[in-house]
């Protein structure tokens, strides 16, 4: 949908153009990863404009309003280190590259955005020197206890200049999940263009916008994402400071997220593989250089909406007890953009120490011990980590002892029964 008159006047952060068109309207929400202390119950929170365009230039999707990264990561609750599924992913990764990608113990690897020491733990492990940059101090603290040598900072040209002064070039630059939190997008890639050595590369990791179409994961939108990418979108800006998109893989994380592997246009080391040509190919024959296919988004995000909220609402009229699972970003923007309080959820559990016994953002939903599902025995359960479904259904099966099941919001509202995780028509 275009924007009659766009009174804001937002433009998009790589070219520049006026942003006019809508690709989903979340209303307003909180900062995601806010999580509301006790003692702050009754202090209210800030709620910002969720609202993201697409820009008919550049075909990136972005959020109109940005809010500042020191406010978003000054008390970061996210800790990458709790999920088994994504160490198990960060320990495959340090495999492949040194022993695909001669990464040894002469090798300097630097992590953007390296969160608790998730991933560089598994280079430690093989003597191969490691730096971790983050700058949320919560995570970084608990990186540096592992004995991760972590520099507090946000990236940029700047730093960058700072890093190579203080130690030296990268061979490896890696950075999971960090593309879209980065709202100066060009002069993150310029740190990079100085961090990086000559004959170095790098591999970033994010949700595809194709999966976020074709899967209706709307919930993935959220302030701390700035931009969704589709591998045109990041192929353009990349190639704008020189560097070349060589190799892409395609994963399930965060249900479903690319790998590119990028290197200096002239360094003739690495050659684009059939995969990148693949999956530009795919793309451009689904619609995504047409900015008439992202306008149709916001209609699916809606009737999602309605779909999960009948669900709801026929349960509870039924009498029956509807618990969360998690606590994550996604499921915050689910629950503010549907208006799902503890109305509808007694609870969410979470294994984060750092999150239990606190209150979600927005929706107030108190967060507690895993344990307290099996203390209270509800009939259902929200898995709002939906991409970790797999995981969670199989640490949680107990609950088919009283009956219990599960509900998967996205890419629509399912009951699924536990252990067989069949899926029941709502």
């Amino acid at each position: 949908m275009k924007n009659s008159g766009n009174m804001n006047n937002i433009r998009c952060r790589n070219c520049g153009n006026e942003l006019t068109y809508t690709f989903a309207d979340l209303g307003s929400s909180p900062l995601c990863n806010e999580i509301i202390k006790p003692g702050e119950l009754n202090r209210g929170q800030r709620s910002y404009p969720l609202h993201t365009y697409v820009c008919e230039e550049c075909y990136l999707v972005q959020v109109g309003t940005q809010v500042s990264p020191e406010e978003i990561y000054s008390d970061y609750s996210y800790f990458s280190s709790y999920s088994d599924s994504w160490l198990n992913h960060a320990k495959r990764y340090v495999e492949m590259v040194t022993g695909h990608y001669g990464i040894s113990h002469e090798s300097f690897v630097v992590e953007i955005a390296s969160n608790d020491g998730y991933l560089l733990q598994y280079f430690k492990e093989k003597g191969i020197p490691i730096l971790g940059v983050e700058p949320s101090s919560t995570v970084a603290q608990a990186s540096i206890e592992k004995g991760i040598p972590t520099e507090e900072v946000f990236f940029g040209r700047q730093t960058a200049e700072m890093l190579k002064g203080k130690y030296q070039s990268a061979d490896l630059v890696l950075g999971n999940n960090v593309l879209a939190h980065v709202p100066e997008i060009h002069d993150f890639i310029r740190g990079l263009n100085v961090i990086l050595g000559e004959r170095g590369m790098m591999t970033f990791e994010f949700p595809h916008l194709l999966q976020l179409v074709e899967n209706n994961q709307f919930d993935t939108i959220y302030h701390e994402h700035f931009f969704y990418y589709s591998l045109h979108a990041v192929q353009s800006i990349f190639k704008n400071h020189g560097f070349k998109i060589f190799d892409v893989q395609e994963l399930s994380t965060h249900g479903g997220s690319i790998r590119i592997f990028v290197s200096r246009e002239a360094n003739d080391n690495y050659d684009v593989s059939t995969n990148v040509k693949d999956i530009l190919f795919r793309e451009e024959k689904k619609g995504y250089l047409d900015v008439d296919f992202y306008t149709t988004f916001d209609e699916k995000v809606k009737q999602t909406k309605r779909e999960l909220l009948s669900l709801l609402i026929d349960l509870k009229n039924q009498g029956k007890s509807i618990v969360g699972y998690g606590a994550p970003g996604k499921g915050n923007t689910l629950l503010n953009y549907c208006g799902i309080g503890t109305d509808f959820i007694d609870y969410t559990v979470d294994r984060s120490p750092h999150k239990q016994n606190h209150y979600l953002p927005g929706s107030l939903i108190p967060v507690f011990h895993p344990d307290e599902i099996r203390n209270t025995r509800p009939d259902y359960v929200l898995i709002l980590p939906w991409n970790l479904k797999e995981e969670i259904m199989n640490q949680i099966q107990y609950v088919q002892e009283w009956g219990g099941k599960f509900i998967i919001p996205i890419p629509e509202p399912t009951i699924l029964t536990p252990r067989k995780a069949v899926a029941q028509k709502i």
